[in-house]
């Protein structure tokens, strides 16, 4: 089974699925074993890996790191085109369709593609669509385009249809990085109510009550990233996880 059809498996059991976000850069230490034994532990359902500098250099290094201590899938998050890699099981193919950069758009694709198909990766065709945040993030500034404004969830619903008629499997809903403020609930809902594809959201969820509201909203996959890079937060990723996944009995 390939790694969509897993995710797609996952949602239908589970309601939605939950994967954690780790960079390289931030996590690239002797606690990375032990974070993932607690995401193993929780009822995790995978990773997403990149970052969008990569100072440390070694990515094949860090995605083997977490394939010898986990089963659960590993999919490349890529903040440029030399985040590829063949230890990992598939890479989200991200255009950022919020805005206007035809780099983003195609021209990264295009050189990036050769090296997707030689590393054997499966490529999952996402929306990347960002979102005003409060802030300016680290995904609007490498990208160079501007958010959909917090306000106008008509243009975020119709940008993500489209993005569906284009043949994108995922829709990403993205506040970015250390945002003041999530991805709005009515925002979620509409685009879940237009979208047949599974919409991800992620970016400033720091806490499981606010996973869980994009769910009931329509996300079929919560993303979670810096948030447990600080470890006094790692006693709640099984608390996110059972927000996530509404069709799961929560264990006492």
């Amino acid at each position: 089974m390939n790694i969509y059809n897993q995710l797609l498996k996952t949602i239908e059991k589970k309601g939605a699925a939950y994967l954690i976000l780790l960079d390289p850069d931030k996590l690239n230490s002797d606690k990375l074993e032990a974070f993932i034994k607690k995401c193993n532990d929780a009822d995790v359902d995978g990773f997403l890996i990149g970052g969008s500098l990569m100072l440390n250099g070694d990515f094949d290094g860090f995605i083997k790191r977490v394939k010898q201590s986990t089963k659960l899938p590993a999919m490349i998050f890529p903040g440029a085109i030399n985040q590829v890699s063949s230890y990992a099981d598939a890479i989200l193919f991200l255009s950022v369709v919020s805005g206007r950069n035809p780099e983003h758009l195609i021209g990264k694709h295009v050189l990036a593609a050769p090296l997707i198909k030689r590393a054997k990766l499966e490529p999952i065709s996402t929306a990347y669509i960002l979102i005003e945040s409060g802030t300016s993030t680290t995904a609007q500034y490498m990208s160079g385009s501007l958010p959909i404004p917090r306000n106008k969830p008509e243009i975020a619903a119709a940008t993500a249809l489209a993005s569906e008629y284009i043949g994108m499997k995922l829709i990403y809903l993205e506040a970015g990085s250390g945002a003041q403020q999530t991805v709005p609930n009515e925002m979620v809902k509409a685009v879940s109510s237009v979208c047949s594809v599974p919409i991800i959201v992620g970016g400033g969820i720091k806490s499981p009550s606010a996973a869980r509201e994009k769910v009931d909203n329509g996300a079929k996959i919560i993303v979670t990233g810096n948030f447990f890079e600080n470890e006094n937060n790692w006693g709640l990723i099984k608390e996110f996880a059972d927000a996530v996944h509404k069709k799961m009995p929560v264990t006492i």
